[in-house]
């Protein structure tokens, strides 16, 4: 078929499918169909920025008047759900190019869509010019009066100051990777020394080691429908443990490279790995099949997050980029390109559709689904951000690869607390790194992975009040919420 012939099929079928929107039976002969293509297009895109014009400038502009009966005529034919999409056309010379109107109309003489284009092109192009220059004047315009409204911020609230709980030792290498069980009773860590550890979350006891990786294990992950732990490490290997025999019953084979995170979908049987291939995986839990090979990035992948809605997958990778996936298409669906330096931190937040990246140059908070710049959450540390962890109580942490660690008030990205981590006897300086962290269930407990080859765990200050413990005071900042 000539591509000619299929766009104008194409055209008349969406023609049809959306104009029965305004109650026409359209006849693609009369300059009526016109209308309503241009105007159905026009509602759609542009029906936010039809506002009046400000009082300062409609003053100095002439009155509108119809100057033709066959301009009313004309009007009366057109169904009336369009009388206010479509204005009347102005008096020949009120717009040409040098006008400030955000008026979209088409022209009298319109007769078919060949004449009607470069008119709605041109009004467009006013409105877009319109738009990106803000009035000076005494009434201002919606646009200035939303971008001051951007500008105010949120004030904090208040949150306890944390502290350290507990130190737990017990791995001869660095510990990399942290996850807490669905019943909140027991956690596992992963380290250098190629073991998985089970501690008792309330004791600080060591219940099980497991031992069947022959390089760093960095990535853990448990099941809450089923008795399974996953794990990946460096050996390029993605294990999955039964937990009620402690042994090994499935391997997940293709990664070509190191595997450094991983993360269960929370309601399907699906697991998904990332690593130094810079492809993020997805496995059918049980028939170890890859389902889909979601590639895109052009250098290592340090986190990959699951959710529950679309976009299902969220992946941070050192090529400074974070990816949302559409993980039914196994194809990108949004590509944020907002940080300078290596993305190796994600977190969602547990009751709100946003996340957090962390990176060196900043750290950013989103919304889904579109991907959406919200803050960047104040400066906090002087080295790569490494982790990032948050609860529902509305406390981001932050680790950093110097030992420094950053509480942040996440509606606002106050940072109310920073601190740096306390050095076991005997490590060096250079062993002050946090590579791992997340919250318990319940939130109140947080525990860091650490250089120093020890398992820290922090807390609030349970005497803590608002008088007592001020935290640290909030100033607002002009322009903190720009990139």
């Amino acid at each position: 078929m000539d591509p000619a012939e299929q766009v104008e099929r194409l055209s008349k079928r969406s023609r049809d499918l959306f104009g029965k929107d305004y109650g026409f039976s359209l006849d693609y002969n009369e300059p009526i169909s016109q209308r309503i293509k241009f105007s159905s297009k026009l509602r759609n895109e542009y029906l936010v920025a039809r506002e009046p014009l400000p009082p300062h400038i409609a003053e100095k502009l002439p009155p509108l008047s119809r100057t033709s009966k066959r301009d009313d005529s004309t009007r009366k034919e057109i169904n009336p759900i369009l009388n206010d999409l479509i204005p009347p056309p102005p008096p020949p010379g009120t717009l040409s190019n040098t006008s400030t109107s955000t008026a979209v109309a088409i022209r009298p003489n319109a007769t078919s869509g060949a004449s009607n284009a470069p008119q709605v092109a041109q009004n467009q192009m006013q409105l877009t010019t319109h738009q990106q220059q803000p009035h000076v004047g005494t009434g201002g315009s919606r646009a200035l009066a939303e971008r001051r409204a951007n500008m105010t911020q949120i004030r904090p609230e208040w949150h306890a100051p944390w502290k350290l709980m507990r130190v737990i030792s017990g791995h001869l290498g660095w510990v990399r990777s942290v996850c807490v069980e669905p019943d909140n009773q027991w956690f596992a860590t992963g380290a250098g020394d190629r073991t998985i550890k089970i501690w008792d979350l309330a004791s600080g006891t060591l219940k099980l080691t497991l031992t069947g990786h022959i390089m760093t294990v960095r990535g853990l992950a448990v099941s809450p429908r089923h008795p399974y732990l996953f794990s990946c490490g460096e050996d390029k290997m993605v294990k999955c443990w039964d937990l009620e025999q402690n042994k090994v019953i499935r391997h997940y084979h293709g990664h070509l490279s190191g595997v450094y995170s991983l993360d269960l979908h929370p309601n399907l049987d699906v697991l998904v790995t990332a690593g130094r291939d810079a492809v993020a995986r997805v496995w059918d839990m049980r028939t170890r099949m890859a389902v889909h090979v979601l590639s895109g990035h052009k250098a290592t992948i340090s986190s990959v997050k699951c959710q529950e809605a679309d976009p299902q997958v969220v992946t941070g990778s050192m090529d400074t980029q974070v990816r949302l996936w559409d993980l039914a298409a196994g194809k990108t669906q949004t590509v944020l390109t907002h940080h300078k330096k290596s993305v190796r931190a994600l977190t969602m937040h547990p009751t709100e559709f946003t996340f957090a990246s962390g990176s060196a140059d900043n750290i950013k908070q989103w919304k889904f689904p579109e991907g959406a710049f919200m803050q960047n959450f104040e400066p906090a540390h002087n080295a790569i951000v490494n982790t990032l962890s948050t609860n529902s109580d509305g406390v981001m942490f932050s680790g950093g690869d110097n030992g420094s660690m950053a509480f942040f008030d996440w509606k606002s990205g106050h940072k109310f607390q920073d601190i740096e981590t306390t050095a076991v006897p005997g490590s060096l300086d250079a062993e002050n790194g946090i590579f791992a962290s997340t919250f318990d269930h319940t939130g109140l407990r947080l525990i860091t992975c650490e250089a120093d080859k020890s398992i820290k765990i922090w807390r609030e200050d349970a005497e803590a009040t608002p008088e007592t413990h001020p935290g640290i005071e909030w100033r607002p900042k002009i322009g903190r919420q720009r990139y």
